[in-house]
Parts: structure tokens; C-alpha cells; sequence
């Protein structure tokens, strides 16, 4: 759910016409402009949204899709994330956000807020630095998170990336081709089984971008996606397509 095009009551609704219809996970993307149409249009900021959501649902999970690690200091990330799964916790106990995060790559967010941009193997080692921080401060931080909070790395390098997936991911997302998933999961298993870890409990997530059939959805699921994505953006958050989707999803699981 892009957080773009869009004033902020119209969001809250979709949210929670979203949480109703019975979506999974919920994401926004951590970006400080529109990705798509007017790129001076309307805006808002992924973490603090995140707040905001973890208040308006009651079953779906959520997160962002993905966190730029460039942004902000691994350690305050992980409180940052750790308060989310507090504040969505409610009657349960068991928080439901999912830490989404990857290196960051829009130019215009470095230079307009004044971050470095770097190259992308600089933006990859720093990821790959600050993930074991964040883990080290779930570690410390009082109360602890309510659950193991789930680690969502976005990308489909190769060598960099999905060599980070195989240390850290519970999930591993991507915008692969239904042909390539399964190349592409051969390579994260050679990773896993150089830095010692079972990659088959990584859950493997899919962009169903537009033109996406459900043919390609089952040649997917059949490669292993269990958590396919769908992206809408404001000014409408046009809930069509993702009621298809979901009529989908429940047709593999009746």
C-alpha cells in the first residue's frame, strides 16, 4: 500500500477496509516521495505510518517494503521495531509487525535528505553490518519483543544479497520471473550451506505486479512463493485486483 497520492483519512480507511477483506501482511515502502506519477505529489513517512497502522488492524501483519538501512541507526531501528510489535500486540500478546529491510537505492532520498549515497556494494556491506546490531539490541532491549520479530530482506543479487538472505532473512523477497525462481533458489542454497543454515526455512515472497496472470502465480507457488505482494497506490487504493488475488489465495488453501 503505497503511501503516496493520497491524504492521510483516505489511508486510514483503506487500512482498515484491507484488515477486513483479510490480507496477510500489510506493507508500505520507506521512501520520501511518490515513486510513480506526480513525483512532488502527496507523501507521508513509512515509520511513522507504521505507528498508525499498528492501532487500525487486528489481523493482518505488517511492515515496510522494504526499510532503507541508510536512514537511520541499526540500533534505533531495532527499538523502533521492537515498540512496533508492542503497540500490535493487543489482547494477544503476540505482536504482528514484520521487519522488512534491504539497502536502499532512490538517488532523490539521499540527496534531498541528505544522506550518502555511496554505491551499491557500500549500501550492501553497511546492511550486512547492521543487521547483526539490530539482532544484538532485540536482544537487550526492556521488555523484550513479543516474538521473534520476522526478518524480511528485499533484493535478488547474488552474491551480496542473497548471501545476507541466507544469514539473517525469515523471508526472502523479490520481483523474480516464475522461470528463474528456481535458479535463483539454488543459488540462495549454495549461500546457506557456505554460512551453515538451512535455507528451506526461509519463506520465499513474489511481486504479482501488473500483467501478472494466475498462471505465472501457480508456476510460483509451485517454486516455492508462499507470500506473493500485490502493490496499490492512492489517490483511490483500487481494491479490485487485490480481492482477485485474494479469491486466489483462498482457492489454494480450500
Amino acid at each position: 500500500m503505497q503511501p503516496q497520492h493520497a491524504n492521510y483519512p483516505k489511508i486510514r480507511e483503506t487500512v482498515r477496509a484491507l484488515d477486513d477483506l483479510g490480507v496477510d501482511v500489510l506493507f508500505n515502502w520507506d521512501h520520501f516521495f511518490p515513486l510513480s506519477g506526480d513525483p512532488d505529489g502527496l507523501h507521508f513517512e513509512a515509520w511513522t505510518e507504521l505507528g498508525s497502522w499498528a492501532e487500525l488492524t487486528t489481523h493482518a501483519q505488517f511492515g515496510t517494503l522494504v526499510n532503507c538501512n541508510s536512514y537511520r541507526n541499526p540500533d534505533l531501528q531495532a527499538d523502533m521495531a521492537r515498540t512496533l510489535d508492542h503497540i500490535s500486540a493487543g489482547d494477544t500478546g503476540v505482536g504482528r509487525f514484520i521487519f522488512g529491510t534491504g539497502s536502499g537505492w532512490f538517488h532523490r532520498d539521499y540527496d534531498e535528505y541528505g544522506y550518502e549515497f555511496g554505491t551499491a556494494g557500500e549500501r550492501l556491506d553497511a546492511l550486512a553490518s547492521a543487521l547483526p546490531r539490530i539482532e544484538a539490541r532485540w536482544a537487550k532491549l526492556n521488555p523484550a519483543p513479543t516474538r521473534k520479530i520476522p526478518v524480511l530482506i528485499g533484493g535478488g543479487g547474488e552474491k551480496k544479497t542473497l548471501r545476507i538472505v541466507a544469514q539473517h532473512a525469515d523471508i526472502w523477497h523479490s520481483f523474480t520471473e516464475p522461470g528463474d525462481m528456481p535458479r535463483k533458489l539454488g543459488i540462495l542454497a549454495e549461500h546457506g550451506a557456505a554460512v551453515g543454515r538451512d535455507v528451506s526455512e526461509i519463506e520465499i515472497s513474489n511481486e504479482l505486479s501488473r500483467g501478472r496472470t494466475e498462471a505465472d502465480a501457480d508456476d510460483l507457488h509451485e517454486a516455492g512463493v508462499t507470500l506473493f505482494t500485490f502493490g496499490i497506490s492512492g489517490p483511490d487504493y483500487d481494491l479490485g485486483p487485490v480481492e482477485k488475488w485474494l479469491a486466489w489465495r483462498d482457492s489454494k488453501n480450500s
